[in-house]
């Protein structure tokens, strides 16, 4: 699926990998966060932290009514999880709307595992 915008000019079309890699990288940089999972879990319960050319597999992007974002990410040990997750819904909120224009409704955040950062 894809959005689809009119203008002046012509048509803007953005697909939902380009709103999951804006989202993803969004998410990065923010304090706290090891990286993005997949949203497909591996059966042991390790989740494997995704590479920022894969950020659509960690990132579910919603059209109902309104648009919907799932996340599943990655925290670092000794962080206050709730505090991170915060961040990161506002700095992702924050940066769709200011890059591609769009309203979001909703950012859901999943939190995949804890890890030691090695830094």
């Amino acid at each position: 699926m894809s959005i689809e915008l009119k203008t002046n000019d012509g048509m803007i079309t953005i697909t939902n990998d380009v709103i999951a890699t804006v989202a993803g990288g969004a998410a990065i940089e923010c304090y706290g966060i090891v990286g993005m999972a997949s949203k497909k879990q591996l059966r042991d319960g390790i989740a494997e932290i995704l590479r920022k050319e894969n950020f659509a597999k960690g990132i579910v992007v919603r059209q109902e009514e309104e648009l919907h974002i799932d996340m599943y990410i990655i925290v670092s040990y000794g962080t206050k999880i709730s505090e991170v997750a915060h961040n990161v819904q506002s700095q992702v909120k924050y940066n769709l709307e200011k890059t591609l224009g769009l309203q979001i409704k909703s950012i859901n955040i999943y939190i995949q595992g804890v890890r030691v950062s090695q830094d």
